[in-house]
């Protein structure tokens, strides 16, 4: 479906976005940016405000800002083109080096070799070894900056990621793997791919991928796309239905308080998780199906559950002087030092980012029964009681990413972004496609804007943007 036929005088070609998190943002962004014909976008958001899982959020105890979402962003610059990383820069936002090497296995540091040979014994170091070498020739460092486009999607391992640690990395040092990436997966081995689960391994090496912040809270990447959006922007307005026969604009309809109202789009964008797309009502036959079909092959919730606790000093001393650390606390835990590289800091803040099954047992707990968990896992030579702790906070994520993006067999890149044929002009964006990190998302957004923009230009096969990770 093209959109050729406008002229000087039409009225502007009506996009509609449903959903306000990073993945409508950036999309709404690049299709300002791309698109040459007059447009006018409405973006659709649930909550009252924007960015979804990029948060960053202050305590009511002290002046301390915390990462309550999204705690860092993925640089693929050490292997290619990195769009996200040139999207922070050209916004004029900067950014902080993460750094963390080291695992804390039944409370003992391991950093290196060395450590894992005294740790693990000499059985764990050369699994440890040996696993490592197969990862590497398993996946190359062009191929992680690929995967999940269409030309990537052979190369990696198949089959369960469970699998393929039982073929590769014998014990003790599997419980060592399986503990350094379970929050990064937010999910077991036994319910992930071989590729993912192998990305997730080699992300931890500075040859496939780095990590950074945004100094001063990852959220002022929303704050600094939202001011500069032209996009109409509805908050607290829940989408309810859409409605719309094959090849023709597309009705959207929407709570908005007690109100129920509809407005007509020629383009309809969602831009939301697997679990809220699923509750969209669809009117048409054949997209309700294809949209079903759509959501069954995606849907393989993964779960975190975040508490950070605000301390009644500074946390110094961390062995290594890490921004980050993994403990094998609650089947494997990140925990951010995030008021490591604040000199002026007159507290401290430790946040735990708990995944997978653990995240989701959990969430039923009350926040006093999970921050003196998440004091209970803290490592003894923080020496941080609870009667250090000022206060804490939880966030609990459950279902918020994938656990096998794109699939256990992913689609190819552009049936995953248009799921019925029979409406051209409805997509849909989501981190779910690729590997649910934001650099994910904004390669979804990147190639849904692409395909919008040649639409608008009346070039509907034109050439489709690059996919320059993922």
């Amino acid at each position: 479906m093209t959109f050729s036929s406008q002229d000087a005088t039409a009225r502007p070609l009506r996009v509609g976005i449903v959903g306000g998190g990073p993945g409508g943002l950036f999309t709404a962004w690049r299709i300002e940016q791309l698109a040459s014909a007059r447009f006018a976008i409405t973006i659709f958001e649930a909550s009252h405000r924007l960015g979804g899982k990029v948060l960053t959020p202050s305590f009511t105890t002290a002046a301390a800002r915390y990462e309550a979402g999204a705690a860092e962003f993925y640089d693929y610059s050490p292997v290619g083109d990195d769009p996200l990383r040139g999207l922070v820069r050209s916004l004029g936002l900067a950014t902080v080096p993460l750094t963390g090497a080291a695992v804390i296995v039944g409370g003992r540091r391991i950093a290196n070799l060395d450590d894992a040979g005294a740790v693990l014994g000499q059985d764990g170091r050369e699994g440890l070894l040996a696993f490592d070498a197969w990862a590497r020739s398993a996946m190359t460092t062009r191929e992680f900056y690929d995967s999940g486009s269409d030309h990537a999607a052979t190369a990696a391992p198949d089959g369960r990621f469970d699998a393929a640690l039982a073929a590769t990395c014998r014990l003790p040092a599997r419980s060592y793997v399986e503990a350094m990436i379970h929050s990064d997966l937010a999910t077991e081995p036994a319910t992930t791919t071989a590729g993912y689960g192998l990305q997730n391994y080699l992300m931890n090496d500075p040859a496939y991928m780095r990590l950074y912040r945004i100094a001063g809270g990852n959220e002022q990447l929303v704050t600094a796309i939202a001011t500069r959006l032209a996009a109409r922007i509805r908050l607290g307005t829940t989408v309810t239905r859409i409605a719309g026969v094959p090849r023709a604009p597309l009705t959207v309809g929407w709570r908005d308080g007690d109100a129920v109202r509809e407005e007509e789009f020629d383009v309809v964008i969602l831009a939301l998780p697997v679990g809220p797309l699923s509750q969209v009502v669809i009117t048409d036959t054949a997209l309700r199906t294809s949209l079903a079909r759509h959501v069954a092959h995606h849907d393989h919730p993964a779960h975190y559950l975040r508490v950070t606790l605000l301390i009644d000093r500074p946390v110094r001393g961390v062995p290594g002087g890490d921004d980050y650390l993994m403990l094998d606390a609650f089947g494997g835990t990140c925990l951010y030092v995030e008021s490591s590289r604040d000199p002026t800091a007159t507290h401290g803040v430790l946040g735990l980012l708990i995944g997978g099954a653990a995240a989701a047992e959990l969430a039923g707990e009350t926040d006093d029964v999970l921050a003196a968990a998440a004091v209970e896992a803290l490592p003894p030579g923080l020496g941080i009681g609870r009667r250090e702790v000022l206060e804490a906070r939880v966030h609990r994520w459950n279902g918020a990413v994938s656990a096998a993006p794109g699939g256990w067999v992913p689609l190819p890149v552009d049936r995953r972004h248009r799921p019925s044929p029979a409406h051209p002009n409805l997509f849909v964006v989501g981190d779910y496609l690729f590997d649910s990190t934001l650099n994910g998302v904004l390669d979804s957004a990147e190639h849904v804007a692409g395909w919008v923009a040649a639409d608008l230009a009346g070039d509907p096969d034109g050439v489709q943007p690059q996919q320059n990770h993922a």
